[in-house]
C-alpha cells in the first residue's frame, strides 16, 4: 500500500511537472504573437524567426552544458532525487515525511520532467532580449549571443540562485524568489539593455530637438493574441514553481498561485489603462497590454503568500511603474519597440522586493544582494558578449536594409507580401 501511494505521488508531481512545462512552452508563442504585432510589417518575418530559433537554440545548449552549469548533476540529475535511485530505506524516509505532511512531502519526480520545466525557462529569459533589439540587429548576431546566453550566462546565475551555489567573493544568498521575477525577467531584461545600448535607436526614433516619434506596431490583434497566451502560460510559470502537486497543503498552494497571478495580471492592466488615460488621454493599448505583463512579472517573485487584494495590488503597482518606465526610456533615448526592458526589468525588480509584502522570511538586504547580483553579472557578461559579436560581425543591419526592412536582407521573404511593405 505504501508503495502505491508513493508511485501515485511521483506519478502525479511528474505530471504536473510536464504540463507546467508545456504551458511554460507555449508562452514562446505568446512571446512571438506579442513582438511580431509590435513591430512594423517589414520586420515581422524576421522576429518570428527569431523566436522559434531561440527556442530551439536555448533547449539545446542548456542540454549541452547549461543544466550542468547551474546544477552541477549534467542531463537527468539535478539533484532532484529519481525512483530508480532510491533504495528502500529512502522509499520509507519519503513515505514518513508524506504522512507526517498529509501526503505529499517532499518533491519526487522524473529528472527528465525536472530538465524540461527548466529549459523552457531559459527560453523564456532569451525571448525577452529579441523584443528589445528588434527592426535593427543582424539574426545571426542575435543567435550568436543567444548560445552565450542560454548556455553560459543564464545557467551560471540561476545556479546561484535557484542552485545554491556560492557567488564568487560574496557566498550563498539570502534570496527569495519563488518563480523568478530577477532570475528571469529581470536577467533577460539585464541582457536586453546590454544590446540595446550597444545596438543604438532605430533610424528616425529620436528627432535633433529631443521629440520622440512614435512607431506604432503592424498588427494590435496579434499583440493582443500573444498577451493572453503569455497570460495563460504564466499559470504554468509560477503554478509549476511549487515543484509538486501531491498533497493537500500543497493543492492548496497551487491554487492561490493561480489565483493570485490571475489578480495581479488583471490589477496591473487596470491600472496601467487608467494611467495611460489620465497621461495620454486615450486609452492606450499597448500600456494596457503591458500592464497585464508587468502584473504577472511583478508578483512572480512570490505569488503563493499574499492575499488576492495584496496580489492585485502588487500588478497594480507593477502596471502604473511600467507606464512611467517606458515613457522615462524614451526619454533618455533608450529604444525598446516592445517595452520589454521596462516590463521585465524595471518591474521585476519591484516584483523582487515585493517579496518583503508576505515573506516574513525574505531580507531587504538578501533581496538587494540577489538583485545586484543577477543584474550585475548578466548585464556585464551580456555587454561583453555583445562586445565581442559587434567587433567579429557586427550586430546592426545597415542604414538601407533598415529602411527597407530586415525581413528581406536577413530572411529573404515577407511576412505579408500581398501588401506593400511599411517604410
Amino acid at each position: 500500500m505504501e508503495n502505491q501511494i508513493f508511485e501515485l505521488q511521483y506519478a502525479m508531481d511528474t505530471f504536473y511537472f510536464l504540463v507546467c512545462g508545456a504551458l511554460v512552452m507555449w508562452m514562446a508563442a505568446g512571446f512571438a504573437m506579442l513582438e511580431a504585432g509590435l513591430v512594423r510589417a517589414k520586420n515581422t518575418t524576421e522576429i518570428l524567426t527569431k523566436n522559434v530559433a531561440l527556442y530551439a537554440i536555448a533547449c539545446t545548449m542548456y542540454l549541452i552544458c547549461g543544466y550542468q552549469f547551474m546544477y552541477d548533476g549534467g542531463f537527468f540529475l539535478s539533484g532532484v532525487t529519481t525512483v530508480a535511485q532510491m533504495d528502500d530505506a529512502a522509499v520509507a524516509a519519503v513515505l514518513a515525511d508524506s504522512a507526517e505532511a498529509g501526503f505529499g512531502g517532499d518533491s519526487v519526480y522524473s529528472g527528465a520532467s525536472d530538465f524540461f520545466f527548466q529549459v523552457v525557462f531559459v527560453a523564456t529569459a532569451m525571448s525577452i532580449v529579441s523584443g528589445a533589439v528588434a527592426e535593427r540587429m543582424k539574426l545571426w548576431a542575435f543567435l550568436a549571443f543567444a548560445v552565450v546566453m542560454t548556455g553560459v550566462i543564464y545557467p551560471i546565475e540561476g545556479g546561484w540562485t535557484w542552485g545554491g551555489k556560492p557567488v564568487p567573493f560574496i557566498g550563498e544568498l539570502s534570496y527569495s524568489d519563488y518563480a523568478g521575477s530577477g532570475i528571469v525577467h529581470l536577467a533577460g531584461a539585464a541582457a536586453a539593455l546590454a544590446g540595446v545600448l550597444l545596438l543604438g535607436p532605430r533610424k528616425g526614433k529620436y528627432a535633433a530637438d529631443g521629440s520622440v516619434k512614435a512607431i506604432p506596431g503592424a498588427n494590435m490583434p496579434l499583440a493582443t493574441l500573444g498577451t493572453f497566451i503569455l497570460w495563460m502560460g504564466w499559470f504554468g510559470f509560477n503554478g509549476g514553481s511549487t515543484l509538486k502537486l501531491g498533497g493537500i497543503s500543497v493543492a492548496n498552494e497551487v491554487a492561490n498561485v493561480f489565483l493570485n497571478t490571475n489578480a495581479a495580471a488583471a490589477g496591473g492592466l487596470i491600472a496601467a489603462l487608467l494611467l495611460s488615460r489620465l497621461i495620454f488621454g486615450k486609452a492606450d493599448l499597448t500600456m494596457a497590454l503591458n500592464g497585464a505583463l508587468a502584473g504577472l512579472v511583478a508578483i512572480t517573485a512570490e505569488p503563493a503568500d499574499p492575499s488576492p487584494m495584496l496580489a492585485m495590488m502588487i500588478g497594480a503597482i507593477g502596471g502604473a511603474i511600467v507606464v512611467f518606465s517606458i515613457v522615462a526610456m524614451d526619454k533618455i533615448k533608450i529604444d525598446d519597440p516592445v517595452g520589454a526592458i521596462s516590463v521585465h526589468g524595471v518591474v521585476g525588480i519591484w516584483g523582487i522586493f515585493a517579496v518583503l509584502l508576505s515573506d516574513p522570511d525574505a531580507t531587504f538586504m538578501g533581496q538587494l544582494v540577489g538583485t545586484l547580483v543577477i543584474f550585475g553579472w548578466v548585464f556585464g557578461a551580456s555587454l561583453i558578449t555583445w562586445g565581442i559579436i559587434k567587433a567579429v560581425m557586427g550586430v546592426r543591419v545597415s542604414e538601407e536594409e533598415e529602411y527597407e526592412g530586415v525581413d528581406i536582407s536577413e530572411c529573404g521573404m515577407e511576412a505579408y507580401p500581398e501588401f506593400v511593405a511599411q517604410k
